[in-house]
């Protein structure tokens, strides 16, 4: 079971969206918006965009009809809304008393553009699929929101990785729409350095990869796949935890072994080039002072992804007057970059934001 929910944090990008529902607390209910005649921000457009949710819990309303207690809870690259049902999140959260109990919170979790079981470049356009970026991401999520649910304003938005990414989008571009921000294990600044290039080359191997035939494969490209889980596997992990776990190299070879097994086809091979690439174009960086809502935002230092020496945290809180930072130490119980998703780390920082 321990190596279990190591490969599960430390593989985080490419596993969670396939990760069954083991610590629900209330019957979760499952949904699709689908929107006609969508437009992408590139221009391209869908007949329709469907858009598939889960929730938990009830609207509670004030006299005039407002739902008043709805967060919405945003995955990383590659996740669904369901990877939120592991027990180390859910099992934290979502229980009677706790910090987002589902008896007090309706809680939303939407699978993004391109992931789970909303509309995707695997669904049978393939590369043909419009080339979706975060903004076209985000305003799905809010068309989700305000026409399909009825919300005029979120509670709280809390988002893991890409969610996290998300979140300081919603915070300066829908300012008015959301209370409260949690994001969770990103920088607010363009995807450049070693995080694009780490994400630039798991695209190129697929590309590379004679089984690819430019997205049109009838078999996975494996040779390609192989890469792109290697990269996100290094990407992910804690280096400490990992040393400390499998301190030889006959265990550190099996943990190897075990994840490519689990994790090397979970997702489909254009899904990955897409997932990957829609980041592209992120960069809240000219905008942070547009976020108003109360931010709570906390990265681990042990996350390769988002190095805690670059700088950027410092000079970013200084132009965000309602955001508290908080960097989890590393240690041999942190997951790198997993560990937005282990809610023991931050629940209480969580709960404390909910209480002002």
């Amino acid at each position: 079971m321990a190596m279990r929910k190591l490969i599960l944090a430390s593989l985080a990008l490419f596993s969670a969206g396939h990760v069954p529902a083991i610590a629900e607390t209330t019957a979760p209910t499952e949904a699709d918006a689908v929107f006609t005649d969508y437009v992408f921000s590139t221009g391209e457009r869908l007949p329709e965009l469907k858009i598939h949710y889960t929730t938990l819990g009830a609207p509670k309303r004030d006299a005039s009809g407002n739902i008043l207690n709805a967060i919405m809870i945003l995955h990383g690259t590659g996740g669904t809304g369901h990877q939120f049902f592991q027990p180390q999140f859910a099992g934290e959260l979502f229980g009677p008393g706790q910090v987002l109990d589902t008896s007090k919170y309706f809680i939303i979790m939407p699978d993004n553009v391109g992931h789970g079981k909303s509309s995707k470049p695997s669904d049978g356009l393939r590369m043909a699929f419009p080339k979706y970026d975060y903004s076209d991401m985000i305003a799905s999520q809010h068309q989700l929101v305000t026409k399909t649910l009825g919300i005029k304003k979120l509670k709280l938005i809390l988002g893991t990785s890409m969610g996290c990414m998300h979140a300081f989008m919603w915070g300066s571009r829908y300012p008015d729409a959301v209370e409260n921000l949690a994001p969770f294990a990103c920088l607010p600044v363009e995807i450049a350095g070693q995080n694009r290039m780490w994400r630039k080359l798991s695209m190129d191997a697929i590309r590379a990869d004679p089984n690819w035939n430019d997205g049109n494969y009838t078999a996975p490209p494996m040779s390609g796949l192989r890469t792109a889980a290697t990269l996100s596997l290094i990407a992910g992990a804690n280096p400490l935890a990992l040393q400390a776990q499998y301190p030889t190299r006959a265990a550190a070879e099996a943990y190897t072994n075990e994840a490519f097994d689990r994790v090397v086809t979970r997702n489909d091979a254009n899904d990955i080039i897409y997932q990957l690439d829609s980041s592209r174009t992120y960069n809240p960086w000219p905008t942070l002072e547009a976020i108003k809502a109360p931010t709570l935002w906390i990265n681990s230092a042990d996350d390769f992804i988002n190095p805690a020496n670059y700088g950027i945290t410092e000079r970013a809180i200084k132009r965000m007057p309602n955001a508290k930072f908080i960097l989890i130490p590393a240690s041999a119980d942190t997951k790198g970059h997993g560990t937005h998703t282990w809610a023991k780390f931050w629940r209480d920082d969580l709960a404390a934001l909910l209480a002002q």
